[in-house]
Parts: C-alpha cells; sequence; structure tokens
C-alpha cells in the first residue's frame, strides 16, 4: 500500500518542467521523484538513473512485454515510460513527482485515480520556442516538431487538475507546492 500522493506533472518540452521540479524538490526534500525510462540519448548533465533510465530500444519493448510500465507513449521518436516497480518503491516512502507527456498521464490517470495532474503551461508560444532554441541540444527539425506537438498538448490541459503558468521558476514552484500542501498535507 503507498504511503505517498502521486502527482503527475506535464507540459510541453521546453516548458521548464524540470527546472521547476528541482525548486520544487529543493523546498520538500520529503518528495520523492519517479525517473522515467527512456530510449533517447541523454543530454549534457543528465545521468543514468538520475534523470532517466537510458536504455535501448530493444530493453524498452522487452519491459513493454513484460507489462513493467505504468504508462509509456513513443514520441520525438523515441519511448518513454514509467518503470511501475520503481514507482511503487517511492509511493511506499512519500509524496512522488512523476513528470509525463499528456498521453501517459491519461493511462496513468485510470490506473491511479488518486493521482493529483498538474499541467505547467508556458506563458506565450512565443516564449516556448524561445526556451527550446535556447537549450542548444535541439536540431531545427526537433524544435519543429516539439513545437507542433505542443499546440495538441495545450489542447490537453483542460483535464487536468491544475494548470500552472511557469513565466517566472520561483513563483510556479510555489504555486506547486500550494497545490502538493492543499492535496497531500
Amino acid at each position: 500500500m503507498s504511503k505517498g500522493k502521486l502527482f503527475i506533472i506535464s507540459g510541453a518540452s521546453g516548458v521548464g518542467k524540470s527546472t521547476v521540479l528541482k525548486r520544487v524538490m529543493e523546498k520538500r526534500p520529503d518528495i520523492r521523484f519517479s525517473v522515467s525510462a527512456t530510449t533517447r540519448d541523454p543530454r549534457p548533465n543528465e545521468e543514468h538513473g538520475v534523470h532517466y533510465f537510458f536504455v535501448t530500444k530493444e530493453v524498452f519493448e522487452d519491459m513493454i512485454a513484460k507489462d513493467a510500465f505504468l504508462e509509456y507513449d513513443n514520441h520525438n521518436a523515441h519511448y518513454y515510460g514509467t518503470p511501475i516497480g520503481q514507482l511503487e518503491e517511492r509511493l511506499a516512502l512519500g509524496h512522488t513527482i512523476l513528470d509525463i507527456e499528456p498521453v501517459g498521464a491519461a493511462i496513468a490517470r485510470r490506473k491511479r485515480r488518486d493521482a493529483t495532474l498538474i499541467f505547467i503551461t508556458p506563458p506565450t508560444m512565443e516564449e516556448l520556442e524561445r526556451r527550446l532554441r535556447g537549450r542548444g541540444d535541439t536540431s531545427e527539425e526537433q524544435i519543429a516538431i516539439r513545437l507542433e506537438r505542443a499546440k495538441w498538448e495545450m489542447d490537453q490541459r483542460r483535464w487536468y487538475d491544475y494548470e500552472v503558468v511557469n513565466d517566472v521558476v520561483e513563483t510556479c514552484a510555489e504555486e506547486i507546492l500550494n497545490i502538493i500542501a492543499r492535496e497531500a498535507d
């Protein structure tokens, strides 16, 4: 039985989820982060087992066959998914945050009705594009794909429990901390 509450965070690529969640977890070290698995290559400064479990397509597909994911999706030409065993271990210790895309969030919501879903939006689509370009690790083709997907993702926010705008990282993090306190503490 889970000891903690599951918080699912979504938002378009480049909206600043990682930065905001880092701030949230600095202020609430009792909250755990559920590490997703992916078949994409690590970005600079990303560590296996900390930011993602970086696996091959063959390993990921074997995990799918073994029903080892709470949810998974294939987007931007890579698989992403939540290993169920690792998630349950973290929930047994306390509140846990899961950073996943809307397709995965919809699947997770069906399996975990007790989860609270929070969607992070950019202040504008122009700002989202600026942030994607500012990363410096994304090709023009990938930026175009991510901006097109972002339009669809933004339409999905209507079925989330909460929507938080990431205009200022500190303000966004505080809003999420307030949601956590309201929903779980």
